[in-house]
């Protein structure tokens, strides 16, 4: 029953999406719609499927994987998003539009993914690095607390 409910309200709202750009006059020549369309399938299938295929093949002989590949989800989506502002460039017809500059900023959290993917990756391996440091290097404040206590006549 619930399959059936969710089915019929992605209909619903296919239909209405489809009534707002053909029926509101949105688009002037349907055609358009349909290369677009068929134009994203094969980008899609030929091009970013066996890319992404490729990269996770290539990661999975690393034993970071999970991070990295979580890094470059990340980063794909936020090129994603950031790919509109960027493909044209310039100066908007409407300057409230588009008043950020689009290029530095998605520059800017690139490396903030990078700088947290590597600080993940570092990090633990530094706590692994400390805890097997020799006991006599390593400061506690009860130890000396002790010793300081001992050593008054």
């Amino acid at each position: 029953m619930l399959r059936f409910v969710v089915g019929a309200a992605g209909v619903a709202v296919t239909g209405f999406g489809a009534w707002l750009l053909f029926g509101a006059g949105y688009v002037r020549d349907p055609w358009e719609v349909v290369v677009w369309l068929v134009g994203a399938i094969v980008l899609h299938d030929g091009v970013i499927a066996p890319l992404v295929l490729a990269v996770g093949l290539l990661l999975a002989a690393l034993p970071a994987r999970g991070v990295l590949r979580t890094a470059l989800i990340v980063c794909g989506a936020l090129t994603l998003i950031a790919l509109p502002p960027l493909l044209r460039p310039g100066a908007p017809t409407n300057p409230s539009a588009l008043p950020l500059d689009y290029l530095r900023n998605w520059l800017l959290t690139l490396g903030a993914v990078a700088v947290l993917t590597a600080a993940a990756l570092l990090l633990p391996r530094a706590a692994r690095a400390l805890s097997k440091w020799p006991a006599r290097h390593r400061s506690r404040p009860e130890e000396k607390a002790r010793a300081a206590r001992c050593d008054k006549p």
